[in-house]
């Protein structure tokens, strides 16, 4: 029985996992909430790992108020940075392979093209930079990790997203003012969930950084008409374009990733 530790459980990546481990019969999950698990406190993460033999930890903890990073970046780095360093120093003690869900954002987004595992990182806000720190410490002190690079996550039953705030807004028949500034590629929790699942866990891939997205570039705007679309609320509210969309943290302009 393949035994895992699904660190940040109560996001919605890990809500996701819950869900589908329902359906798995060889593998024993157990759920850590940020309530449960504090990773950023280093004896905690150790005493556990000590205590229980785990085959793989998937961490989903982290901090992702891209905007209040930029004025707490104490409370980023301690999560992204911090907490990923302890995690892999315990996955390291305990023999576990530690999967690692980051973000586009540890690129600056200047790109013309999809960005790939080879391109040179270059965060433009604590945030991405927070993250990348946690990358770099796994690298340097766990030789069995999986880094994975998503973008625009987002889930249709659980947590606070894009996708479920015009959902929210549109049957409350409120008008809808969104940005194109930017380009990335919204990526399900469902799809996310089963490449961890079916092609590590169950699966054989090497060791390394991967890049996870649904494949489908667009911006916030056209993802907002493609929800609306899909649930049949195109008539139903206004959608603009947002041309005075204002940010206090610098995004990039091009979150693509392939």
């Amino acid at each position: 029985m393949v035994r895992v530790i699904v660190t940040g459980a109560g996001g919605q990546l890990g809500q996701t996992l819950q869900e589908f481990y329902l359906n798995l019969k060889s593998v024993q999950f157990q759920f850590k909430t940020s309530m449960d698990l504090d990773i950023t406190d280093d004896k905690a993460v150790f005493d556990l790992f000590e205590s229980n033999k785990y085959d793989y930890c998937i961490n989903c903890a982290a901090y992702t108020n891209v905007e209040q990073a930029e004025k707490t970046p104490k409370a980023a780095y301690q999560v992204n940075t911090e907490g990923a360093k302890n995690l892999a120093m315990a996955c390291g003690k305990g023999k576990t392979t530690l999967i690692h869900i980051s973000t586009d954002y540890v690129f600056d987004g200047e790109k013309k093209g999809p960005y790939t595992v080879e391109d040179e990182t270059n965060p433009i806000n604590v945030y991405g930079l927070s993250k990348l720190k946690g990358e770099e410490y796994i690298r340097e002190t766990l030789p069995k990790h999986y880094i994975i690079r998503t973008s625009w996550l987002y889930s249709k039953k659980y947590g606070h997203n894009f996708y479920r705030t015009i959902m929210k807004r549109a049957t409350e028949g409120v008008d809808l003012y969104i940005t194109d500034d930017q380009r990335g590629c919204p990526t399900n929790t469902e799809t996310l969930s089963k490449f961890i699942l079916n092609q590590i866990i169950e699966g054989n891939l090497p060791f390394g950084t991967y890049h996870y997205t649904d494949r489908i570039p667009m911006t916030w705007y056209s993802f907002a008409q493609k929800i609306l679309k899909e649930n049949g609320l195109s008539d139903k509210v206004r959608l603009e374009l947002d041309r005075n969309y204002r940010t206090f943290a610098k995004r990039p302009k091009n979150s693509v990733l392939f």
